[in-house]
Order: C-alpha cells, then structure tokens, then sequence
C-alpha cells in the first residue's frame, strides 16, 4: 500500500487509487475516534493553511477551519472580493507566494467554466498542496465524507443500490461537482449506481464513460434513467439533490457565481421532490442523504430530512473528520 501522501494535490478523487482512498478512509475513522474521547491530534503544530473562497460556504469552511485547529495549526480564511484577485492578480502569482507563506491553499470556485481551470492553474504554480474546496465539475471532500458514512452505515457496499437523484430547487443554480464526483466514486466500491434525471439535466458524457470504466474495473455498475420512481424502488441509498443544467444551457453564469434560474423547463419538473411517499417505496431501511444546505420543501419534504432515514447530519460531521484526514497524510504525512 502507497503511503507517500505528502505534497499532493487534492483537486479529484480520480487522482487516487482506491488504496490510498482507502487509507484517507482508516485515518478519518481513526481521527474521529480520537475526537470522539478527547485525544489530541497535533500533527500539523505551527502548519499554516489558507483557505480562499470564491463562494459562500458553511460546512466546508467550518470543517476546514475546525479540522485545522483540532490538529495544532492554523487556517486563515480569505475572502476572493476582499483579495487582490479582485483587481485580478492572477492565479499564478496568488499561488505562488501563498504557497511561500504557508503550507497548503485550500480554494473553492464553482463558477461553470472557470473554477477547475483556476485550480489546476493554481496546482501548476504552488510549492504547496491545493486542495479542491468544490470547483464546477469536483466536490472531492464532499465526496470523500459520502462515502465514509454510507461505509459505517452499510459495511459491505458490494452490489448495494446507490441513487443520486435529480430534485427540484429554486434557491440558485447549482453546481454539478457533487453528482459527478459520486457518480465516478461509488462504483469504484462495487455499489449498484443509478443517476436519475430529467432530460436536459445531463452530467459531461466523458464523466459517465469514466463512471461506467470504473465500474466494469470494481465490480459495480452505472444506471441511467429518467423515470425517477425506478431510482427510488428498492434502494438502499437515496441522495436526491438539484444540480443545474450546466451542460446544456449556461443561463445564468457569471462572473460573480451562478444566480437562480427559474424557467419553464425548471418548473416543469417541479415534481422532483423527495417524499415520504417515495422513500416508502425504496428498501425498508433507506437512508437518505444530502451534501447539505438542502432546498427544504423543494428538493425534499421536512418529514424526510428530519425523519429516521435520514443520515444527513452524519455526513455534515464526517466532513471535519474526512478533511482532517486529507490535511493530515497531504500536509503532514511521509
């Protein structure tokens, strides 16, 4: 098993074989644990890390800032409005000597078209680790803490159905980072995968031939379909989520970051709600999940999110545990 962590880029769970994701697994348990009785954890004593946002954030921020803390260093959050990109110093020069002042660049950009482009700008230039915070097409901690909790809920995940599902919201127009980093991470542990959509909401079709590589590679499988009734029918997982329509309309991108878009072929499928109903219909003992902040009474019913199945909030604490682990074995590791 590769242990050689330190240094690396954390921009795309495709970067890493299912070794070393299982690794950033193990320690992520082993850190919760510790958090769990009160143990220090001081492996980055007098580490600095930045984190750099481009958009508003909760969870991310929080577990970033928290995670760093909890293991003796130091994070320090930078606001892109209040930073000289705003004036628009580049990728290379904000790398360049953010790299020399500390010891990681945590950023998020999610602006469609833009935000992957600027981290692999900032990953060419940086001495230090960047660390992908959610672009326009990754969410890899997201992705990472996901899979954490679905492993101590269901610890054989072999042949398990697994749905990601379309749902409908009005509060912005979402990124497609989650959806895609799932699709291509849940078959590489062997989990039955179907993406349910409307038409027109479509993920990049190089992410789908990847996801169904991966999955021929590890034993799992990908399928897609429209009917969301199909998705939910018996499954084991459901993580019914809006994601905006990115690849094929690029209405409402800007410079600033996605704006709400609510047009016709939106409300049309307003029906894309996660209920009780639905959830009934689905394995006796689904859990239902969501990277959170979910559109409640849009995307899902209240009954649901805060019902027995849901296991979200255990997944919004597996992401200080997950991003721990991460800075951990990339900052501090061998």
């Amino acid at each position: 098993m590769n242990t050689v962590f330190r240094g690396r880029h954390f921009l795309n769970l495709e970067d890493f074989t299912k070794e070393e994701l299982d690794t950033m697994l193990d320690v992520s348990l082993d850190l919760k644990r510790k958090f769990a009785m009160g143990e220090d954890t001081p492996y980055l004593t007098n580490k600095t890390g930045f984190l750099m946002f481009f958009e508003q954030s909760t969870r991310t921020r929080n577990s970033m800032e928290a995670g760093m803390a909890q293991l003796g260093g130091h994070a320090g959050f930078l606001d892109s409005s209040s930073m000289q990109v705003a004036h628009g110093e580049t990728a290379k020069d904000t790398a360049i000597i953010l790299s020399r002042f500390g010891h990681m660049i945590a950023c998020r950009y999610c602006n469609w078209g833009r935000g992957n482009a600027y981290l692999n700008e900032m990953a060419k230039w940086s001495s230090a680790p960047i660390m992908n915070l959610q672009c326009d097409l990754y969410h890899p901690f997201q992705g990472l803490a996901d899979l954490m909790t679905i492993k101590e809920k269901l610890p054989d995940l072999r042949r398990k159905k697994i749905s990601i599902i379309w749902a409908y919201a009005e509060s912005h127009k979402k990124p497609i980072s989650v959806p895609v980093t799932q699709v291509l991470l849940f078959p590489r542990y062997g989990m039955d995968v179907w993406l349910a959509y409307p038409k027109g909401w479509e993920l990049p079709e190089w992410v789908i031939e990847q996801a169904k590589a991966n999955a021929e590679k590890h034993g799992g499988t990908l399928t897609i379909t429209h009917d969301e009734a199909a998705a939910y029918k018996d499954a084991d997982i459901v993580i019914p989520k809006s994601w905006g329509n990115w690849v094929t309309d690029q209405t409402g991108a800007s410079v600033t970051g996605a704006t709400a878009v609510i047009d016709d072929a939106l409300v049309a499928n307003k029906s894309w709600k996660c209920t009780e109903a639905k959830m009934a219909t689905a394995s006796k003992d689904v859990m239902y999940m969501h990277a959170l902040p979910a559109d409640r009474n849009n995307e899902v019913e209240d009954a649901v999110i805060d019902g027995p199945h849901s296991i979200a909030y255990d997944a919004a604490e597996n992401r200080l545990h997950t991003a721990k682990a991460v800075m951990t074995l990339l900052v501090g590791g061998k």
